[in-house]
């Protein structure tokens, strides 16, 4: 059978005897998945979800019972005061986008304490020029870059001492950078440095694939907005798009009325249908999590062992589903990639190649073969076209499904350094 995958035994004998190493880091991804579903399983009991939370609304939306409950299960597993789960969010970016025009006003400052958010927000604050950025509506911004992979608690000190700032924002998983991915006990060390200078301060996490990856969620550390899609983690493969936005009470309604309109806020917005899609999702999530905590954690075991420079390490903390391999060689970046989409149920047949996307400066490879476009949860693996070539590799639905994934981009990259 692996001979018809065009699998290799050296390739199948590689991934088994690495498997092996990973045992107790998947004992303890299962614990975690164990806790979270829990959590969903007791949040579903409490808000007695039933069948008629399935039927959709349309026009307006008003009185959507599903839609509610959707949002209590979201702000309880979440550790929220309230949630805005909608369909009407086009992506995680938008779901971004939607807050920060939500909390700022002209005059307010943003300040990134992460350095350089995820590049598909350039254009959203300003970086890069566009007329309908924060910049351009008179909203100012700033960046602390990392140190050593942790704040810069000094500077961040110095800047909030001495200018005030509306938004604090903090994007735990690492993008398109070489950086580590930062903890919830990083996280809650600087919420608390910077609230002791001042308690005003609006903190905002970008949680997008940090999910259900531990027991806890950056509201537990004092986050008091956190954003994320559901092509990702929570909508565990089946959400066919939409993100959410967790938090304080007040404030999750303010980012509702720029979502929908002032005065009528999360009273608002059509279900159409959507809603069984939402609730299963959230439901399989931990069991999805977990299955791309897993392939993840294979995978750098086996990138390693041929070789190459992993990040995390199979048996580091893991803090988000993304797995870092640096190739420093372009066209190991673009063959891995193939071996990637060529073990994807959908489009297996496709060449997967880099081109020019909306809101990326450098061109990216991008392999998605996914049943949803751009679900970032089912296996996927992405990277921008410069140095050091690094390809993010992240999700699958099952971990079966991960490891064959796997073993189908390791073939591509040994026949690609015999040729």
């Amino acid at each position: 059978m692996y001979q018809a995958l065009g699998i290799s035994e050296q390739t199948v004998e590689l991934v088994n005897q690495c498997e092996l190493d990973c045992l107790e880091q998947f004992l303890q991804i299962e614990e975690a998945c164990e806790f979270n579903s829990l959590k969903v399983l007791s949040s579903f009991h409490k808000n007695q979800v039933t069948d008629s939370c399935f039927n959709a609304t349309t026009g307006y939306g008003y009185n959507d019972l599903g839609r509610e409950t959707i949002e209590n299960i979201f702000k309880e597993v979440l550790g929220a005061e309230d949630a805005l789960v909608r369909s009407q969010f086009i992506s995680g970016s938008h779901a971004l986008t939607v807050a920060f025009f939500g909390l700022l006003r002209p005059g307010d400052t943003l300040l990134s304490i992460c350095g350089k958010p995820y590049d598909t927000l350039d254009e959203v604050i300003g970086i890069k020029e566009n007329p309908s950025s924060l910049k351009s509506f008179g909203v100012k911004y700033h960046q602390i870059d990392l140190v050593e992979d942790d704040f810069n608690y000094e500077e961040i000190k110095k800047y909030i001492s001495h200018n005030k700032v509306k938004v604090v924002e903090i994007q735990r998983s690492k993008g398109y950078s070489t950086r580590k991915s930062i903890p919830l006990e990083k996280v809650g060390k600087v919420i608390k440095c910077m609230k002791a200078i001042d308690n005003d301060i609006i903190v905002m996490v970008d949680n997008c694939y940090c999910e259900f990856v531990s027991s806890s969620e950056p509201t537990s550390v004092g986050a008091d907005i956190i954003v994320g899609s559901l092509i990702k983690n929570l909508g565990g493969g089946i959400a066919p798009n939409g993100a959410y936005i967790a938090g304080r009470y007040d404030l999750v309604q303010l980012c509702a009325e720029r979502l929908t309109l002032p005065g009528e806020g999360k009273e608002v917005g059509p279900t159409l249908g959507i809603n069984k899609q939402i609730l299963q999702g959230i439901y399989m999530a931990p069991s999805v999590v977990a299955s791309s905590l897993k392939t993840a954690v294979l995978t750098s075991r086996v990138l390693e062992k041929l070789g190459y420079e992993v990040e995390p390490k199979y048996n580091d903390e893991r803090v988000d589903i993304v797995q870092n391999i640096t190739f420093k060689d372009p066209n190991k970046l673009i063959e891995f990639t193939r071996g990637i989409q060529e073990g994807s149920a959908i489009d297996s047949n496709a060449m997967a190649e880099p081109s020019d996307m909306p809101g990326y400066t450098d061109k990216v490879i991008m392999a998605s073969g996914s049943f949803t476009q751009g679900s970032s949860i089912e296996l996927s693996c992405d990277g921008p076209l410069r140095e050091p070539y690094i390809a993010y590799m992240q999700g699958s639905l099952t971990y079966p499904y991960g490891k064959l994934g796997l073993m189908k981009a390791v073939e591509k990259i040994i026949h690609s350094a015999k040729e």
